[in-house]
């Protein structure tokens, strides 16, 4: 199989488990499906690069923005697709989703200043934000959230464990920036002009 087909199985899941999530607000069984199309999303996402290296065809620059493109696409899809399966509240999901492309664009922030390339934070990665999400989909087949009143407002187990992501990424989030910051402080100390 060649890398940009795989790539496009895995974008094509991301699409299959928006539709899953929409139809899951009717039926939970599609729930599922989601399951199904994140493995293969995996699949997809984690070997095109391995594929390409192992034939001898990388195109570093044509595969990192290829990747990391689709990547973004196949976050927003999900979320969008959990918020609209009512699982989890749609603000919720859209702040998600925003936190977590907080970190993407820390990931490459980093790239550029120490050309190294991580995209995985406090070890959580792609491999284990699917793996959270399947074990979600269970939960949420095998108990649908109830709503429940929290201040005036309607909150389900699936919304309170996305705000504790949310609050999870923006701490990493700032823990990572902060960190890189005193380490570009050492290797670049302030010259006389700048003090």
């Amino acid at each position: 199989m060649a890398p940009d087909f795989l790539t496009a199985v895995g974008f094509a899941a991301s699409i299959a488990s928006f539709v899953a999530y929409l139809l899951a607000a009717g039926n939970p069984a599609w729930l599922w499906v989601v399951n199904a199309a994140l493995i293969a999303n995996w699949f997809g996402d984690s070997l095109d690069g391995a594929v390409a290296r192992r034939r001898g065809i990388e195109r570093p620059r044509y595969g990192f923005f290829l990747d990391q493109s689709i990547d973004v696409l196949s976050q927003f899809l999900f979320a969008i697709g959990l918020g609209l399966s009512g699982l989890v509240r749609m603000d919720v999901a859209a702040m998600g989703l925003v936190t977590y492309l907080m970190m993407t664009a820390q990931s490459l922030l980093r790239a550029e200043v120490t050309r190294t390339f991580h995209l995985a934070s406090a070890g959580f990665g792609l491999t284990e934000v699917r793996c959270l999400f399947l074990a979600l989909n269970v939960a949420f087949y095998l108990k649908p959230p109830v709503p429940l009143d929290i201040a005036g407002a309607s909150f389900g187990y699936g919304d309170l464990l996305g705000v504790a992501w949310i609050a999870v990424n923006l701490g990493l989030y700032l823990a990572g920036m902060f960190g890189q910051l005193g380490q570009l402080a050492r290797d670049e100390p302030p010259t006389g002009k700048d003090r």
